[in-house]
């Protein structure tokens, strides 16, 4: 019988409790009308997983499977000989899994974002996860896969890419030329962002807490970076930026604290600061200078189904291989999978934390 993974109940407060790992066997489903059975080959972790297990995160479903992530191969179609061309299209194909359900194309925000909107994966609004061997879908829940990546890529990409395409184009619409920081490099969101700004041919700079990542980093394309532990890590960024434009049009930053105070003396007049996060904490604070410098704070999280095409068609175009840190192989390995949690909350990944879940997929590049 094939495989899911879930989380199971314990007592515990919020913060203190950790949920642990459940391994079910589950049937193989059968599609109806407009869906696709899709036979998933891997799938990726995200902090919002690790904010599950510790009852940090709103609305977790104890039956539907964890993970948002997922690569796979459609292997059957609802109704065949009434599907949809581009349904019969995917057969045998590999796809992507949009990472949400209840947000089509709205730039604003989900259209129903009270009801309906959720990232799959431990959701009660949802019955989807990519935590198990089979799932069907919807057929306009999932996107032809870029030839040029391999299973992990694939499942590396999703939840991170539409997050960071988002903050990146959507909220801080930078351009060919712009100087942007992106904040704790070495996460997904951030490493995606840098990827694609790279790619639109913007000048990143990135901080870290450590050294080897900021390294890292700029053999992806950064300029250069700085460690947010030192103190003056804004003057020094300062002195980083070209003489020809020696200002930040853009902060894309997922952790929060003091970073209006740190980059506002960085950023241009108009310049904007896209918070898809804070790590460091839930609030951040707002200077007066920042409104006076008529800095915009943009709020972004998550992304559109619209978002997510565009994301992937860019990928496509610019053969942009996502970041993997670790893969571990079966669904089953639970010790293995604990050991990703265990990365994860201790950072020391770099890139995504990735579950092969079926063993004997190809893991080279679909060229």
């Amino acid at each position: 019988m094939p495989y899911s993974l879930t989380v199971k109940k314990t007592d515990g407060k919020p913060g203190q409790v950790y949920y642990p790992l459940q391994l079910n066997t589950i049937p193989i489903p059968t599609p109806g009308p407009g869906q696709l059975l899709v036979r998933l080959s891997a799938a990726a972790l995200n902090h919002r997983d690790l904010f599950i297990r510790q009852a940090l995160y709103p609305g977790i479903s104890f039956t539907a499977p964890l993970l948002a992530d997922g690569y796979g191969i459609v292997t059957a179609l609802g109704h065949p000989a009434s599907a949809s061309p581009r349904a019969q299209s995917l057969l045998r194909q590999p796809v992507l899994l949009t990472p949400s359900r209840g947000w089509d194309s709205d730039p604003a925000g989900p259209e129903d974002l009270g009801r309906a909107f959720t990232v799959v994966g431990a959701s009660r609004l949802s019955a989807d996860g990519t935590a198990q061997e089979w799932i069907v879908v919807d057929e306009d829940e999932v996107v032809a896969a870029p030839a040029h990546l391999t299973a992990a890529e694939g499942a590396a990409l999703p939840l991170v890419g539409v997050t960071g395409w988002r903050a990146l184009v959507t909220k801080a619409g930078v351009r060919a030329g712009d100087n942007v920081l992106v904040t704790g490099i070495g996460g997904g969101v951030a490493l995606q962002v840098l990827q694609f700004a790279v790619a639109m041919g913007v000048r990143v700079w990135v901080t870290s807490g450590d050294a080897g990542k900021i390294a890292r980093a700029k053999g992806l394309g950064a300029e250069g970076g700085v460690c947010y532990k030192d103190r003056d890590w804004d003057r020094q960024l300062g002195g980083m930026l070209p003489a020809e434009r020696p200002y930040l049009d853009a902060v894309v930053d997922g952790a929060g604290g003091d970073v209006v105070g740190r980059t506002v003396k960085l950023l241009k007049p108009g310049g904007v600061i896209s918070s898809y996060g804070m790590t460091v904490g839930p609030r951040m604070d707002w200077l007066m200078q920042a409104a006076l410098k008529q800095v915009e704070l943009k709020g972004t999280t998550m992304g559109s189904k619209a978002e997510f095409r565009a994301m992937v068609d860019f990928v496509r175009a610019h053969k942009i291989r996502p970041v993997v840190s670790r893969v571990v192989k079966g669904l089953d390995n639970i010790a293995g999978i604990e050991g990703l949690f265990d990365d994860m909350k201790a950072g020391r990944q770099f890139g995504k934390l990735v579950i092969q879940i079926d063993t004997d997929a190809d893991s080279a590049p679909k060229l």
